[in-house]
């Protein structure tokens, strides 16, 4: 029994009914075993017991294992659901990838074929028994590139093509077209899903590219109809070759400028042909036919070329070739002879007006010269003259003073007085006049020398205070500090006679003499309170024996005191000017340099004779300045001196000057900055290879020290833009001190 009992109980395979069948059993057998039992040990009470308990357990793992057979019953359930929905959906999948119209194929995140619909790889039909699941991408690429059915370029073998594919599989999404056997396209687009795998679209765009052909055909039909119609409204001939220089376009304007038979005007006529029949017709200056040829059949690319062709007839051509991308090339001719023509004749008038402006500038130089010996003579006469007037007028006036200081009756006092104040206007007249004389002679003797401002000032305050008080004006004198670079003689005289005229033209108010510094300059001001000059008479007031409201009885003066002054300024230097308002009173003003000392002397001027060296040096200077305003201006200035300027914008005009004319210059002006990477220091040194003593100066804006040290390693001095006018000068004329320039 209790073998039957064991074998009840290990064996889990039966059903739950035989498994509580034996159970029961199990339980009536106990029952029995213990109702049949006499022990008085109270063994079988024990057993009982255990029997129950065991009878609980076994309950309860029957219940459990109820509950665990429904959740295993549940799962299967489910899991077989799902295996349906996801065949179901896998159908599903497969029949709509099937419906796309399009070769459709996925590949994984690993690059392995996972799906394809049966149009994928159609057109490659050697392709498509290869397609398995699991493929991978590169082996698909190589199949691909090995199909018979692909046509490739003749230039691209199967692996290049192969490994231009996988380059272009890298991007995240691609498309492109494939070209197939029997003039059939396949148009290729690849995109990436969100895991990484990778969709391959395939579609068959044959109708579309034959169309787009057709259309491109007609195209470019009506465009070569349009092309030939523009070119037929071309003033222009216009001719056009292939890359093997043979005639594929033209216009009708070609054969009637070079005047060839329709026969020659053929489609694959060789340039060479047309060249045969032109040269014995046309000259050309700076191109041969040989050249020309050369130029057509060359190999690799060609340059631009322009020239012209001259014919008998007084025909002239310009030709411009040009190649095409294709490296063809296309040469139009343009007739241009009746602008050579008038270039002809506006030569022709130039060289008639250089010929007409040579004949003036000689009469004029003859004036100008017999104008200079005039105004020579003159101030020797004026010098003469003086001499020889102030010696009897001292005398007449020591007669007259005699009568007047004889104690005659008072008729006679009054005379004698008149007469000597005559005499003293009379020889102020004639020392003016000797000083204006001098002064337009350059005779002048200047003596520059430091001059103290302050001293000057106090002496002419001294000398005019008694003449502003007998008027009752107010003289007020600025002190000031400080010295200038000047004739102390000319500089009083200036000075002089601007507060003589302040005091003489002013009735009421005051006279300010001052000097105030302005940088390396002390500027010398007179201001009174008078009544004005008008602007139009600003100029006037500088001539000799001009004056002002000359009928009024305040109005003493000869005339020739702002003419001294303009002069005498004009000699030293010292610009001067004038402001005025009418009623309110008038302001002169000029400037002087300013020294500190004795060792701190400005150069001296130069002599008259210095200047007139310079003006009959013949000096020729060669100017490059790419600023043509700058160029112009400082052209005219070394003209205005005297020089003869040859000027250019750039190194290349400098150079086709000089070799035009065939000589030196015997001074150089140079701007630093030519622009293309030019250099005036290059133009120095390839001159003074030629001429190492040749004077040269440098012209530029740039204050740096670099440039000033490429400058003394160049002996070149740096001339600091804005130029300054003396300094030009000097270098000119220290550049007529040469031994080969020898004044005539």
């Amino acid at each position: 029994m209790q073998g039957d009992l064991t074998h009840y109980l290990i064996n889990p395979n039966d059903p739950l009914e035989r498994q509580n069948e034996k159970l029961l059993r199990i339980s009536e057998a106990l029952m029995r075993r213990v109702e049949q039992d006499t022990d008085q040990s109270g063994a079988a009470y024990a057993q009982f017991e255990r029997a129950a308990m065991l009878e609980d357990q076994v309950r309860q793992r029957t219940r459990d294992l109820e509950y665990t057979l429904d959740l295993l019953n549940q799962s299967n359930a489910a899991l077989a659901r799902a295996k349906h929905e996801a065949e179901h959906a896998r159908k599903n999948l497969a029949n709509a990838i099937e419906a796309v119209q399009e070769g459709f194929a996925l590949f994984d995140s690993a690059d392995k074929l996972v799906m394809w619909n049966s149009r994928f790889s159609l057109p490659l039909h050697d392709v498509q028994p290869r397609l398995a699941e699991g493929l991978p991408f590169a082996d698909y690429v190589e199949a691909v590139s090995e199909s018979r059915f692909l046509q490739l370029p003749d230039i691209v073998s199967p692996a290049q093509w192969a490994e231009q594919r996988l380059k272009r599989h890298k991007d995240r999404h691609a498309i492109f077209n494939v070209r197939l056997i029997w003039d059939r396209w396949l148009q290729v687009s690849e995109h990436r899903t969100p895991d990484g795998g990778t969709v391959v679209l395939q579609t068959d765009v044959t109708d579309i590219m034959r169309l787009e052909r057709q259309e491109r055909g007609k195209l470019l039909d009506s465009q070569a109809r349009m092309l030939r119609a523009t070119l037929d409204h071309l003033n222009q001939g216009v001719c056009i070759f292939d890359r093997d220089a043979r005639l594929v376009g033209w216009n009708d304007k070609i054969g009637e400028m070079l005047s060839l038979p329709i026969a020659t005007l053929r489609l694959g006529v060789d340039f060479d042909r047309l060249i045969e029949q032109l040269e014995t017709r046309f000259d050309a200056d700076v191109m041969t036919a040989e050249e020309l040829r050369a130029w057509a059949h060359q190999d690799r690319g060609r340059l631009p070329l322009r020239f012209e062709i001259r014919a008998e007839s007084s025909i002239t051509l310009d030709v411009f070739g040009q190649e095409m991308p294709d490296r063809g090339f296309v040469i139009s001719f343009t007739d241009v002879s009746v602008e050579r023509q008038a270039a002809r004749a506006l030569e022709e008038a130039n060289e008639l007006l250089e010929r007409r402006v040579m004949e003036r500038t000689l009469e004029l130089e003859d004036a100008l010269v017999t104008a200079e010996r005039a105004n020579a003579s003159k101030s020797r006469f004026v010098a003469a003259a003086s001499h020889d007037l102030l010696q009897p007028l001292s005398a007449a006036k020591l007669y007259i003073s005699g009568i007047a200081e004889g104690g005659g009756d008072d008729t006679t006092q009054q005379h004698a007085t008149k007469a000597l104040s005559a005499m003293d206007s009379v020889e102020k007249i004639i020392d003016a006049l000797l000083d204006i004389s001098k002064l337009d002679s350059g005779a002048a003797s200047l003596d520059i020398t430091a001059v103290s401002v302050n001293q000057l000032l106090q002496r002419l305050h001294d000398e005019f205070a008694p003449l502003a008080a007998l008027k009752g004006l107010d003289l007020r004198v600025v002190p000031a500090s400080g010295s200038v670079a000047s004739d102390p003689g000319f500089l009083r005289r200036i000075l002089q006679n601007l507060i003589a005229n302040a005091v003489r033209y002013t009735e009421t108010g005051r006279v300010l003499v001052g000097a105030r510094r302005q940088g390396n300059t002390i500027r010398f001001e007179v201001w009174d309170t008078g009544p004005g000059i008008a602007e139009d008479d600003q100029e006037r007031i500088f001539r000799e024996f001009e004056r002002l409201d000359s009928k009024s009885s305040v109005n003493e003066g000869l005339g020739l005191g702002l003419a001294i002054v303009e002069r005498a300024c004009a000699q030293l230097r010292h610009p001067l000017g004038v402001s005025s308002e009418l009623g309110r009173g008038t302001r002169f003003f000029f400037s002087a340099q300013r020294v500190n000392g004795p060792n701190e002397m400005p150069t001296p001027r130069k002599s008259p004779a210095a200047r007139q060296r310079l003006r009959d040096s013949g000096l020729i200077v060669l100017l490059v300045e790419n600023d043509e305003e700058l160029r112009r201006a400082l052209g005219l200035l070394i003209e205005r001196w005297g020089g003869s300027v040859l000027d250019a914008g750039s190194v290349e005009e400098a150079r086709a000057l000089l070799h035009d004319i065939g000589i030196l210059p015997d001074a150089l002006l140079a701007d630093y900055h030519l622009g293309e990477g030019q250099d005036g220091l290059a133009l120095v040194r390839q001159l003074r290879a030629r001429d190492p003593a040749l004077p040269a100066r440098l012209m530029s804006a740039n204050r740096s020290t670099e440039l000033r040290h490429m400058c003394d390693a160049a002996q070149t001095v740096l001339m600091t833009k804005p130029i300054n006018t003396e300094d030009l000068e000097d270098f000119l004329y220290s550049a007529t001190m040469r031994g080969t320039l020898t004044p005539p």
